[in-house]
This record gives structure tokens, sequence and C-alpha cells, in this order.
């Protein structure tokens, strides 16, 4: 039997070209945002637009793959899991982040203008 465990899917735009870190010469993480869209109705018969920011991370070949292909506005299908993670920031304050560990990517056409 297949397991869906911790798996998401999703298929939006970048919202930003891709940060690029390296580390130990060899090994770079990508960060970026993709925006995903869906629509409802208001109270007015008026077609409303929800737009939902999903932050994804890439390491290794995929982080590399990701250098090469994402920029901002580009259609991109990704896959990868969930995670949450936690941090103080400079203030002291607890800072949380939910974001998209990838494992596959898809760019689609041309980057939208």
């Amino acid at each position: 039997m297949t397991t869906f465990n911790n798996t998401v899917q999703l298929i939006g735009r970048a919202g930003n070209d891709p940060e690029i870190k390296s580390f130990d010469k060899e090994r770079k993480m990508a960060r970026f945002s993709i925006a995903t869209n869906s629509y409802y109705y208001n109270q007015n018969g008026e077609r409303v637009e929800d737009t939902h920011w999903h932050q994804v991370i890439a390491w290794g070949k995929t982080a590399e793959i990701v250098e090469k292909h994402v920029k901002k506005g580009r259609q991109l299908a990704v896959a990868g899991k969930l995670t949450n993670r936690s941090w103080d920031d400079k203030e002291g304050n607890k800072r949380y982040a939910v974001e998209i560990v990838l494992n596959q990517i898809q760019a689609f056409g041309k980057v939208a203008s």
C-alpha cells in the first residue's frame, strides 16, 4: 500500500528568485516562495481571488536545479514534505515557520511578467 505520510504537492508561481547559500563549497541550499490561488464568490456575487504564500527550501542537487530554473513569476509544480521550525529572533522573540522541503520540481513555460 502506498503511503501519503507528510506529502504536499502544489502548483503555483514563484514569488521571488531563489536565495542560494553554499556550505562547505559543495552543499547548496535554495529558498524561495510560491503563491497558489483559489477563487470564491463573496456575498455580493463578486469573484474574489485568495492567494496563499508557501515557503520552499531545497538542498543539494535539488537546490542546484532550483538555482538554474526557478525565476520570479515562473509557474512551478513542487512536491515535498512539510516541516516546522522555530528560532529566537534578535529581540528574543520566538518565531515559527512552516516550510516545504522540496524533493521534486517541474517548471512550466515562460516567466510571467
